[in-house]
């Protein structure tokens, strides 16, 4: 269809969604699509995992074989009926946007933003205050995804034994993610103590895993980096896709899967037929919230 804007009615929103038969992901033909088919299909999952969360942008206009960019401050593209809020960065501010509704969404998708990266604070929980730890398992080669499985496990078990709960997901790539839903009293604690934890079982098995993030280390290991808790990092969002060879998504587990041990990667059709068999495995998971050891 070329460029043509095409008027749609989303949510009693009307987008002007254009480029459907472009293809985004070209090992496969995965189009734009595709992709706002995708987001619609697993919009009543992934919202949630937005929701007052500020979003940063990684889009790929020309395709997932391309390079993209990150972009935060990405207001000044927003219909005025999308949310967005001036937040400090590093280097000053920005006017970020929050996908809290359907429409949102696809707009976004439009924009070819294919991935979807999030901090580990809501904007409502206080000055960036963090509501959840993330702990995100990358591993060194020859290790690969059934190492991280078995640190992931380590560290479910390590997390119980201070009261907090532990929900995995795949991160779309080569490694895994943690999300442990928490209450902190300040920013920084959940960095502080999402450190001391990945230092921890680092001293327990050297020959597994390292805690520090130099590359020299890192071979037959899995880094757990603990980093994403600063409150200027993101995270890729679970259910947002990556931009890789192929479409895969950033999908939550079972843990009798992880505890198997097996490879474990998923693509959109395969994480709509795990909704539909499963239901949301994140669902609920802020119920589960725990308030951090003392330190």
């Amino acid at each position: 269809m070329g460029s043509e804007h095409i008027p749609v009615s989303v949510g009693g929103r009307v987008l002007r969604i254009s480029n459907l038969d472009k293809v985004l992901y070209p090992d496969t033909g995965f189009t734009k699509r595709d992709v706002l088919d995708y987001y619609v299909a697993v919009a009543e999952a992934l919202l949630p995992r937005l929701a007052e969360r500020p979003v940063t942008l990684m889009r790929f206009p020309d395709g997932a074989d391309r390079e993209g960019f990150f972009e935060k401050h990405a207001a000044r593209h927003a219909p005025e009926w999308v949310r967005t809020a001036r937040i400090p960065t590093r280097s000053g501010t920005a006017e970020y946007v929050f996908l809290e509704e359907l429409p949102a969404l696809v707009w976004a998708a439009n924009l070819a933003a294919l991935e979807l990266h999030v901090p580990q604070w809501r904007i409502g929980e206080g000055t960036r205050l963090p509501d959840q730890l993330v702990f995100d398992l990358d591993p060194g080669a020859p290790a690969g995804i059934v190492e991280c499985c078995r640190v992931a496990v380590l560290l479910r078990d390590a997390l119980a034994e201070d009261g907090l709960c532990a929900y995995p997901k795949t991160s779309g790539s080569k490694g895994m993610q943690l999300y442990v839903p928490v209450t902190a009293t300040e920013e920084k604690q959940s960095s502080r103590y999402a450190k001391r934890l990945a230092e921890r079982l680092a001293g327990r098995h050297p020959e597994l895993i390292t805690a520090t993030m130099t590359k020299a280390v890192r071979p037959g290991r899995v880094f757990i980096d603990w980093s994403q808790n600063n409150p200027a990092k993101t995270t890729i969002a679970a259910y947002s896709l990556r931009a890789r060879p192929e479409p895969a998504v950033s999908t939550p587990l079972r843990w009798t899967e992880v505890e198997r041990g097996e490879p474990l990667a998923f693509g959109p059709r395969q994480v709509r037929e795990r909704l539909a068999e499963h239901g949301d495995l994140l669902a609920g998971m802020g119920d589960s919230r725990a308030a951090l050891p003392s330190e």
